[in-house]
């Protein structure tokens, strides 16, 4: 998958089967009923195998259900949600040439049409974009309000007008597609508006908070998973007569290394604790998603020179390990995002 940049269809099919796409999503809507903290096991459990797959399951359970449970009407929760859960990739289109970290610069419009709304703009970077089916549009329905008048639409991959790219050719992640998308005069119903108009925004921001929690997730889960790799190997390869494990310096890196991950760890599943407490998280999400993302590329980096040459062939995963972990500290909130978060909660704590 990694070498075509494809996702295998039998993969996202798994997913559905084994109850992955609809986590904390009602049983009376296909779901399974269970918690957040449950997603972000699965999440982190996936990316100790694939990190694209890990990111599939995360966007359908952190952000699509998420937004659509919360915010959609019965009528929206009986169409879609049965849907999501059984056989439709969802994909959250936010993201803009102009609209990057300042994600509420975005320019696509929403033009109020009798009981229509008609799209025009266009969006980037958008995941699972090549097979989703149903996409969660934020486009600006008052320009006249600035970012007041961003609202979310729910439209569906067939709506007329609707224009779907080439994925990019990334560096890691390469099994997750990443497309661009052009709305030329998309004929949205009224009743496709999810919540209420002039509020995406808000819903905006309270998905991405939850989202970098499942970064964190699966940042963690990748790193480990590189971890797991590569220890059975440098207790096996002999240099100077001893395994390279037994060399006092590399023991030593090691243990910093597992320390830095349980670290991850404990960060991780404590922002998800207090999501389902119901208590204020974002400067622990956000603590969780910058630390898992940093020292994921730390991680997979030493792994490969733990590894040695072959390390750094793609004969042996550590390599795409290493690719895979970069987006971490850019995407779902930069690295410095994070950072400025974790300052602003402080600076309103004292």
């Amino acid at each position: 998958m990694d070498k075509n940049s494809e996702m295998d269809k039998s993969i996202i099919q798994g997913l559905f089967q084994q109850g992955l796409m609809g986590i904390e999503v009602d049983t009376k809507y296909g779901g399974t009923g269970a918690s957040f903290f449950t997603s972000v096991l699965v999440i982190e459990e996936l990316a100790k195998v694939d990190a694209s797959v890990a990111v599939l399951c995360d966007i359908q359970n952190t952000l699509i259900n998420k937004l659509i449970g919360k915010h959609g009407t019965e009528e929206q929760q009986a169409t879609y949600l049965t849907q999501l859960t059984s056989e439709k990739v969802g994909s959250f289109c936010l993201s803009e040439a102009g609209a990057g970290s300042d994600s509420f610069a975005l320019k696509t419009r929403a033009d109020k049409n009798g009981d229509y709304y008609v799209i025009n703009g266009s969006k980037l970077w958008i995941s699972s974009a090549e097979y989703a089916g149903l996409f969660l549009v934020m486009a600006n329905a008052d320009p006249a309000m600035g970012y007041k008048g961003i609202t979310c639409f729910l439209v569906d991959r067939d709506t007329e007008g609707l224009h779907i790219g080439k994925p990019e050719n990334k560096m890691g992640l390469r099994a997750s597609s990443t497309c661009p998308l052009t709305f030329e005069n998309v004929k949205v119903p009224e009743t496709n508006v999810l919540g209420q108009v002039g509020h995406g925004y808000k819903y905006a921001i309270g998905s991405l908070n939850e989202g970098r929690i499942g970064i964190a997730a699966q940042m963690l889960g990748l790193a480990q998973g590189c971890f797991d790799y590569t220890i059975p190997y440098i207790k096996e390869r002999v240099q100077f007569g001893k395994r390279i494990f037994d060399f006092q310096s590399l023991q030593h890196q090691v243990a910093h290394v597992a320390t830095q991950l349980e670290a991850a760890r404990l960060l991780t599943y404590n922002s998800a604790r207090l999501v389902e407490a119901g208590r204020p998280f974002i400067k622990e999400a956000s603590m969780a998603k910058y630390y898992a993302s940093e020292i994921a590329g730390l991680v997979t980096s030493k792994c490969i020179d733990w590894m040695g040459g072959v390390g750094y062939t793609k004969n042996y995963p550590v390599e795409k390990f290493f690719r895979d972990a970069k987006i971490g500290t850019i995407y779902e909130g930069t690295s410095n995002i994070q950072l400025s978060t974790i300052a602003k909660s402080i600076d309103a704590e004292y």
